[in-house]
């Protein structure tokens, strides 16, 4: 019985000596401790992107033949129907130039079957007069106007075949023509894929030969997964980075996001997925950025940070000093150190909340000791054994 009575004793020591320890221990030793300050909230879908020209053309050959020149290189400005390349010219000056003469021939044979018209006709004439006379035959008249109505039938012959040649030389000379290749805009060579002596067959499909862009202007090609495509919309605020560029941000407006994903290479053309396509759906959002000081370049990669909502010095508070109550009407509890270092619960309205950090409407004074965790007890100095 006195052992126990020891024990007893013992346990209400402790007991009431950690309540003395915790009564009269400093707060800032029991909690981690933040005062309620104002600052700026930024909610953001990020993602990253590829920068394009916004536009651009892809210059290629409609003739087949050896590249005799190429008249720029690679970051040469150039204007509208300036000279690009030239193809040897040979075969479609000689397929032009038979054209030509067939045509010429033709003509020449139009002529001399107009004159042979003229003379059916006068004496297809004749016949009928003498036929009036009573002074020929019959089968006379009647070979004069089987003639006439040949002679009639050639000349249009020769005119449909001289309509048929004239529009083959057409398209043969506006083949002679595509031997000059000019810049079909304005803009910047921005590639080239071909060399000069380099033999082009455009029989099947046109060969390319350079690029041409407009770098004004470039376009953002960025790829946001399918949990967050969800928040970003047409006309949202978006603003970006580049890589080695850290001290400069541009800022735009989204103009487009794709309706679907792009297609993966070696999907089949029934769009059914293959078993193993377990990765993150990406959709592609589109969105301008001026570039009249040409710092963007093709190619490069911008880090994207889309503003879904934004606040500017407003009362901030950590997300983990916050007690869920209904967290789709922005409720939730906060505890507070008051005036008398005593720990009080208030009730507070969330608004722009991030991972780390919400914006608070209402439950909360700039100024105000938020307790944001609790801190691991400190080991008891008192040791007891029984």
């Amino acid at each position: 019985m006195r052992r126990r009575h020891i024990a007893l004793l013992a346990i209400v020591l402790v007991v009431v000596g950690a309540a003395w320890l915790t009564h009269t221990q400093d707060p800032a030793d029991l909690f981690e401790i933040e005062t309620v300050k104002r600052g700026n909230i930024e909610h953001n879908v990020t993602a990253i992107g590829t920068l394009q020209p916004r536009s651009y053309v892809d210059v290629g050959a409609q003739v087949s033949g050896q590249i005799l020149a190429l008249h720029v290189q690679p970051g040469d400005v150039v204007e509208k129907g300036h000279l690009l390349a030239e193809i040897d010219p040979r075969v479609p000056q000689a397929t032009v130039d038979a054209g030509r003469a067939a045509l010429a021939g033709l003509q020449a044979q139009l002529q001399e079957q107009e004159a042979q018209y003229v003379l059916a006709s006068q004496q297809h004439e004749r016949q009928q007069q003498m036929q009036a006379e009573g002074s020929t035959r019959t089968e006379e008249v009647q070979q004069a106007q089987a003639t006439l109505k040949t002679a009639a039938a050639r000349i249009n012959n020769l005119k449909a075949q001289i309509d048929q040649t004239q529009s083959t030389l057409q398209g043969n000379e506006a083949l002679l023509g595509f031997t000059k290749i000019y810049a079909p805009m304005s803009g910047t060579v921005v590639s080239i894929e071909a060399k000069t002596g380099q033999t082009l067959n455009a029989t099947y499909q046109t060969p390319t030969l350079l690029r041409i862009a407009d770098l004004s202007t470039m376009t953002v090609w960025t790829d946001v997964s399918e949990a967050d495509v969800r928040h970003v919309k047409p006309e949202m605020q978006v603003y970006f980075k580049t890589l080695g560029a850290d001290d400069r941000r541009w800022s735009s407006t989204v103009r487009q996001v794709l309706p679907a994903p792009p297609k993966p290479e070696g999907a089949s053309t029934s769009g059914t997925q293959t078993p193993s396509s377990n990765k993150v759906v990406l959709y592609t959002v589109l969105f301008d950025v001026d570039n009249s000081d040409g710092e963007l370049m093709p190619q490069m990669t911008a880090q994207t940070s889309f503003v879904v909502a934004a606040a500017a010095e407003v009362l901030t508070v950590p997300i983990s000093a916050l007690t869920e109550v209904d967290a789709k009407a922005g409720q939730y509890k906060a505890r507070v150190l008051n005036k008398d270092r005593k720990v009080v619960w208030h009730e507070v309205t969330t608004g722009v909340r991030t991972r780390l950090r919400s914006e608070i409407l209402s439950g909360l004074a700039e100024g105000d000791q938020l307790i944001t965790a609790d801190k691991a007890p400190k080991p008891s100095p008192w040791k007891f054994q029984f």
